[in-house]
């Protein structure tokens, strides 16, 4: 019988990374879905990249990145909810610009601040390990405003998922309800850039919703079941790091990725 070496989480920053990725998980098992069902992964992958300049200037300054990370993909999803919505500039080359724009400073920034390497492959890849106290009430914070949101619209942003013109019809402000999703998956791509890194944070931003959704059929049942599948990724995730000493974000990435095409090969 194999027993799971769950002494590991004696030290603090495993305790950390534990708590940090089950946060996350129940941020990314609300907000996933809103990004499969709005068919705004791409966006949600721009902002991601666009981020990374704010966390090269917070990282420049000598402040917190994480917290620059946020301010700047809020200003992103902005900016691509409000240069896309006039008729000249199409959705996908507003968030190709921003993409552009923000890799482009964030790697401004870091080469001109020590430890550039180091830091610029833990922001490209995650490193959950090093995920701070500080850093875990933050992504609470985080969380428990995007879980009241939803809360509070639940019913606005459902209409917005499934029907955006009859909501249109009824007199919903579709454009500030999506603005405001674009917004709260900013803040959610943020915290999975500490977990997993800018380069895989679209997977844990979907991979369980899209499991979740092939089973289960209410959307507070997909909901639910995501947060359960992410929180299993993450703890797996972290354990098999540990046994074979690789690299936590990508095995979590893997354990998540593996569990999809099970779920799909099992699937009629």
């Amino acid at each position: 019988m194999i027993e799971l070496p769950l002494d590991i989480f004696q030290y603090e920053f495993m305790r950390s990374a534990l708590a940090a990725g089950l946060a996350a998980s129940v941020l990314c098992g609300v907000i996933g879905i809103y990004v499969i069902l709005n068919r705004i992964v791409f966006i949600s992958d721009g902002i991601a990249h666009a981020a990374f300049g704010g966390i090269g200037l917070g990282y420049f300054l000598g402040l917190d990145p994480l917290a620059f990370g946020v301010c700047s993909a809020l200003v992103t999803a902005a900016g691509i909810g409000m240069v896309s919505s006039r008729q000249r500039v199409s959705e996908d080359t507003a968030i190709g610009v921003f993409l552009a724009t923000g890799m482009a400073l964030g790697i401004m920034f870091m080469s001109l601040s020590k430890g550039y390497a180091r830091d610029l492959y833990g922001y490209l890849f995650g490193d959950i390990l090093a995920v701070t106290r500080s850093d875990v009430l933050l992504i609470l914070a985080l969380t428990s405003v995007v879980l009241i949101v939803v809360y509070l619209l639940y019913k606005e942003f459902l209409i917005l998922s499934f029907d955006p013109v009859y909501g249109e019809a009824m007199g919903l402000p579709v454009q500030s309800l999506r603005l405001l999703l674009l917004c709260m998956v900013a803040s959610s791509v943020v915290v999975l850039i500490k977990i997993v890194g800018i380069i895989m944070v679209i997977a844990l931003l979907t991979i369980p919703g899209a499991i979740s959704r092939q089973r289960l059929k209410s959307l507070p049942g997909i909901m639910a079941g995501s947060v359960l599948l992410g929180s299993i990724f993450v703890f797996v995730g972290l354990i098999v790091s540990y046994l074979l000493d690789v690299p936590s974000g990508a095995t979590i990435i893997l354990t998540a990725s593996l569990a999809f095409f099970i779920s799909t090969l099992a699937g009629r």
